[in-house]
C-alpha cells in the first residue's frame, strides 16, 4: 500500500482556461476532477436559434476514461435555459457532440430533460453519464445558453468528472481526525408523499440544504421534500435521480457550489466530514445491511459521520418513519465500501463557495 506522501509527490501540472489544474491522481488512475469557474478562454457565438454557444478548448484529463460526468452551477432565472453537450478524444479521433443535458430550474416554458437514444459506435449516455466503448483523453463541453425576451442563465461553474471504470481504486489510510465526529444534519423520509417515486437524491439533497439553510441563516434552501424534488425531475427519465440535476439546483442558490465527483476510497469521504461538510453517496441500498431483498437499483444516502471505530453514519432516506425506524443509521464500514461501488464511487458535494474544504490531494474534487 502506497502512504499519502508517496501519492503527493505524483504532482503534475497543466493549464486549461488560463488557470493552472493542478493534476493529482493516485497511481490507480481511477478518477480525476476538473472544476472550472472561469470561461475567458471558452469561445463565444450565436447560433441559429440565438442562444449564446460557449465552447471550451480541449480539455486534457490525468487519466485515460471511459466515463464522464459533467456539472454545471449556473443562476438560472425563469424563462432560461441550458443546453449540455460534450464530445471525446482519443488518439485516433473524435466523437461527436452527445447531449448531456436540457435544463431549466422551471421547467415549463423549457422541460429538463436528458436525452435518449443517442448510442453510436463510439459510446452512448446513460442518463447523465457519458460512456466510451474506447478510452479517451481529453474531451471538450459545449454549453448553450438560451431564454426569452433576451434574458440568459448566468453560468457559474462546470465540472468534469473523469473516471476509468477499468482502473481499481486504491485504499488510502483512514483519515482519523473524522472517527467520532457527527456533523448534526436535518432527517428526512422519501416516504410518505402521495407522489412519492425513487426519491432518495432529493431527499438526500433536502436533507444538506435544510443543513447549509440553518448554518447559514438562509431559510429559502429549508425546502420540503417534494419542493426538491419538483427542482431535479427528469421528464426523459421520468425520475429525481439524475445526479447533476440534483447537483445543478444545490448550485443555483448564491453562493453555493455543488457538482459530482468520484473518491477512490472512504477516506476522502472522510477528509470532508472531519471539514465539517456532509457527503451524499450513491449507493445500493440492499448492500447496506446484509439480509435485505435484492434492491439492484441505486440509491442515495447521506453520510454525516463516522464512529468512534470508523463505521458510517447515515441519514437514510428509505427510512419508514410510520414503523418506528429512525433516519440516522450507522452501516458497517465494509458494507458501505462495497455498496458504493454500484456507482463506481460517486458523490454529490454540496457547500458554500466560501467553505474551507479540504486540501486536493489527488485531483478528485
Amino acid at each position: 500500500m502506497f502512504n499519502r506522501l508517496n501519492f503527493a509527490l505524483l504532482l503534475a501540472a497543466a493549464i486549461f482556461s488560463g488557470c493552472k489544474i493542478v493534476p493529482l491522481s493516485t497511481p490507480s488512475g481511477f478518477s480525476h476532477f476538473t472544476g472550472l469557474a472561469d470561461f475567458s478562454k471558452f469561445s463565444r457565438s450565436q447560433n441559429e436559434n440565438g442562444e449564446t454557444v460557449l465552447l471550451s478548448p480541449e480539455i486534457k484529463s490525468a487519466i485515460s476514461w471511459d466515463q464522464l460526468v459533467v456539472s454545471w452551477n449556473a443562476e438560472a432565472p425563469a424563462g432560461t435555459f441550458l443546453k449540455i453537450e460534450a464530445r471525446a478524444f482519443a488518439s485516433s479521433h473524435a466523437t461527436k457532440f452527445y447531449t448531456l443535458a436540457n435544463w431549466s430550474l422551471d421547467n415549463k416554458l423549457f422541460p429538463r430533460t436528458s436525452v435518449r437514444g443517442q448510442k453510436d459506435a463510439d459510446g452512448t449516455v446513460d442518463t447523465d453519464t457519458l460512456i466510451l466503448n474506447q478510452p479517451a483523453n481529453a474531451v471538450q463541453i459545449r454549453v448553450s445558453l438560451g431564454g426569452t425576451n433576451g434574458a440568459l442563465p448566468t453560468l457559474k461553474f462546470l465540472g468534469a468528472a473523469f473516471a476509468n471504470t477499468k482502473a481499481p481504486t486504491v485504499a488510502q489510510p483512514p483519515n482519523h481526525a473524522a472517527w467520532g465526529k457527527i456533523i448534526v444534519t436535518p432527517e428526512h423520509s422519501q416516504h410518505g408523499y402521495p407522489n412519492e417515486k425513487g426519491w432518495c437524491s432529493p431527499t438526500s439533497l433536502s436533507m444538506v440544504l435544510s443543513r447549509w439553510a440553518e448554518n447559514l441563516h438562509r431559510p429559502e434552501m429549508n425546502l420540503t421534500v417534494p419542493q426538491v424534488a419538483a427542482k431535479v425531475y427528469d421528464e426523459s427519465f421520468a425520475g429525481t435521480g439524475n445526479w447533476p440535476f440534483n447537483t445543478a439546483f444545490a448550485g443555483s442558490f448564491s453562493g453555493m457550489r455543488s457538482y459530482v465527483t468520484r473518491f477512490d476510497d472512504i477516506s476522502e469521504v472522510e477528509d470532508w466530514i472531519a471539514a465539517g461538510i456532509p457527503v451524499i453517496l450513491s449507493a445500493r441500498w440492499d448492500w447496506l445491511l446484509p439480509g435485505r431483498p435484492p434492491d439492484s437499483d441505486g440509491h442515495l444516502i447521506v453520510c454525516i459521520g463516522f464512529t468512534a471505530n470508523g463505521d458510517v453514519v447515515i441519514n437514510d432516506p428509505a427510512t419508514r418513519l410510520d414503523r418506528g425506524e429512525s433516519v440516522r443509521r450507522i452501516y458497517e464500514r465494509a458494507d458501505v465500501i462495497h455498496s458504493w461501488t454500484k456507482s463506481h464511487n460517486a458523490v454529490y458535494l454540496v457547500f458554500p463557495e466560501s467553505a474551507a474544504i479540504p486540501e486536493n490531494r489527488y485531483g478528485h474534487w
